[in-house]
């Protein structure tokens, strides 16, 4: 494991490392259980039919495997062996987008289904879109385990992912995209502007963008 960044979190080190594929499962239990609630993935993956759990779950595990697949970056907090928060961020030009990896589509559409597919896709396209910016880092899924929450980590992980931005010279900076207004006020503490405000059907959210900054000045 590739370890770059050291923290005390709650009294304990916690270290930044990029993920290895041993660590996926844990990784996509911790996520589907950070988005179970969320708003926008209720509608997408249509929560009031039965089998949304199933649906979700294949959805965050289709998605860690694309992000493995294209070699994008997968980076988690350990307190020793234990995974305790992930987050999933794609390249700059690296030609990772739902919608143009066609085993991705196939997978999805017969784990959750073609309107929810097609709704996630159409998700994506759109917050890309809305980025001020030609190449840049996207934050697509984000979570820290519910019994380590409220300790830090979110902001520790936060400076890993800003450590990944500024040293890379390709990028102009890092988007992400908040359902919740705490999650807004959150990356609005670390930095990240609101770009706009985007609806999806009954669901509103924010794109948050920060700027890179050379050599971490």
């Amino acid at each position: 494991m590739s370890s770059f960044a050291n923290n005390q979190a709650s009294g304990a080190s916690v270290q930044a490392i990029y993920l290895q594929v041993d660590d996926l499962n844990v990784a996509a239990s911790i996520l589907y259980k950070a988005y179970h609630d969320d708003a926008l993935f209720e509608h997408i993956f249509q929560a009031e039919r039965e089998g949304y759990e199933s649906r979700l779950r294949q959805a965050i595990k289709q998605e860690l495997s694309a992000c493995w697949d294209t070699e994008q970056i997968l980076l988690g907090l350990f307190e020793e062996s234990r995974l305790l928060a992930v987050a999933c961020i794609t390249k700059p030009h690296a030609g990772f987008a739902p919608g143009k990896i066609w085993h991705w589509r196939l997978k999805m559409m017969v784990t959750a289904g073609f309107v929810s597919t097609r709704q996630f896709i159409d998700k994506e396209e759109k917050i890309r879109s809305l980025i001020p910016a030609e190449a840049f880092h996207m934050i697509s899924l984000i979570g820290v385990r519910p019994d380590y929450q409220h300790q830090g980590l979110g902001h520790i992980l936060m400076s890993a992912i800003d450590t990944i931005v500024n040293d890379d010279k390709e990028s102009e900076g890092v988007g992400v995209f908040a359902t919740v207004p705490a999650y807004r006020h959150f990356f609005e503490d670390g930095g990240y502007e609101c770009v706009t405000s985007v609806q999806f059907d009954s669901v509103q959210g924010d794109v948050l963008y920060k700027r890179r900054v050379p050599d971490g000045r």
